[in-house]
């Protein structure tokens, strides 16, 4: 089993920059695929970002495309999220999950292991 924490959330004003980062323990992540997701409140939690493990191949929603970037650290067993000129509508609660097997997916049910989540607010 794997256990995920997020960090890096906090309060920004639009147009600023926040890197989050998700940090495994337990065991490895390398072989499985990593995600992004985030909540606002009153809605479903919906799919940002993911990586590959089989071609490290990304994929992003489209609101986010050209803004946020998805890395992964190998050596560090460490997942990011590099988002920048942040607008208010990403403000949400960002989830880090661990992917069922390599490959990306934009469906929860492809995840096994989340995070509990870090808070991301931005201001206008």
């Amino acid at each position: 089993q794997v256990q995920l924490v997020e960090s890096g959330g906090g309060l920004v004003q639009a147009g600023g920059s926040l890197r989050l980062s998700c940090a495994a323990s337990g065991r490895t992540v390398n072989g499985y695929a990593m995600g992004w997701f985030r909540q606002a409140p009153g809605k479903e939690r919906e799919f940002v970002a993911a990586i590959s493990w089989t071609d490290r191949r990304t994929y992003y929603i489209d609101s986010v495309k050209g803004r946020f970037t998805i890395s992964r650290d190998n050596a560090k067993n460490t997942v990011y999220l590099q988002m920048n000129s942040l607008k208010p509508e990403d403000t949400a609660v960002y989830y880090c999950a661990s992917g069922i097997g390599p490959d990306a997916s934009s469906s929860l049910r492809g995840y096994d292991y989340w995070g509990q989540g870090t808070q991301v607010t931005v201001s206008s």
